[in-house]
């Protein structure tokens, strides 16, 4: 198995990506359980903020290392929470408070267009010149009220039409597919090089 650093402490994105990598022979490694910290997340673009991040966690690790910087976009709010999501609500993060405030700021919108929208990176090593990037979108509705009790962050209120459902009603396996980080993954899968 290869090692890669998942440059994430977010127990359940690490499940999602880990699904995805170990049958092509990733052992995907969350940077916390090497006592790499956080990094800073200063930048107003998500490419921008998955870059510093999967840098910082290759430069802590001397290992490849995978950043995800992903968020909902609402067309309403003109891209809002974007790269906030996480901490659209404040500090500390809690899904409950952002998903609160997000249907307050949606409060009278008729257009409820969201999209949730996925950058991955992956640096061999923390100065690697040539970064692999991919991204994918997932496109969707935001719900007045939440359904499912899956997922995690706005996945309740994200209500995908294609399967007449929210994120956080659908299954795993499809989620791990249809999502905009499956579809980044997918996109990273075949630009992978022999590491």
């Amino acid at each position: 198995m290869k090692k890669l650093v998942l440059a994430s402490n977010n127990a359940k994105k690490m499940k999602e990506l880990n699904a995805l990598l170990a049958p092509l022979g990733f052992e995907v490694i969350p940077q916390g359980a090497l006592g790499i910290p956080e990094a800073e997340e200063p930048h107003c673009t998500f490419v921008e903020n998955a870059l510093a991040k999967a840098r910082h966690a290759a430069e802590y690790s001397g290992l490849p290392a995978l950043a995800d910087d992903s968020g909902l976009c609402v067309s309403a709010l003109h891209g809002a929470p974007g790269v906030l999501s996480a901490r659209y609500a404040g500090e500390p993060k809690s899904d409950a408070r952002n998903n609160e405030k997000l249907l307050a700021h949606l409060a009278g919108q008729t257009n409820r267009q969201a999209h949730f929208y996925c950058v991955l990176v992956l640096v061999r090593a923390a100065n690697d010149p040539q970064p692999i990037i991919a991204e994918g979108e997932w496109q969707g509705e935001i719900l007045p009220a939440q359904k499912g009790e899956g997922g995690f962050g706005y996945d309740p209120l994200f209500f995908v039409p294609d399967f007449g459902q929210t994120a956080a009603e659908l299954d795993a396996d499809t989620k791990n597919k249809v999502s905009h980080r499956g579809r980044a993954m997918q996109t990273l899968i075949e630009r992978l090089p022999l590491l």
